[in-house]
């Protein structure tokens, strides 16, 4: 799945594919924002891990859970 998450004051947002579910990520950032943590930590397909202040997220915008279809659609 496809997680895009843009931040305050920044030009570029954080992209990046994490086989996490959609739920799970929904359910980590409001948990993270309704107790005020410092920060909220993601994991990409790859093992990257990416630390995100809570405090400067603008949004988090969440993909389908599908994976891409490649060739022509006819």
């Amino acid at each position: 799945m496809e997680i895009r998450i843009g931040i305050i004051n920044t030009g570029r947002e954080l992209n990046f594919e994490t086989a996490t579910g959609a739920e799970e990520v929904r359910t980590q950032v409001a948990s993270a924002l309704e107790q005020n943590a410092a920060h909220v930590s993601f994991t990409d397909v790859k093992g990257n891990s990416y630390i995100v202040p809570t405090a400067n997220l603008a949004y988090v915008e969440l993909g389908t859970e599908e994976s891409r279809r490649v060739g022509f659609v006819a």
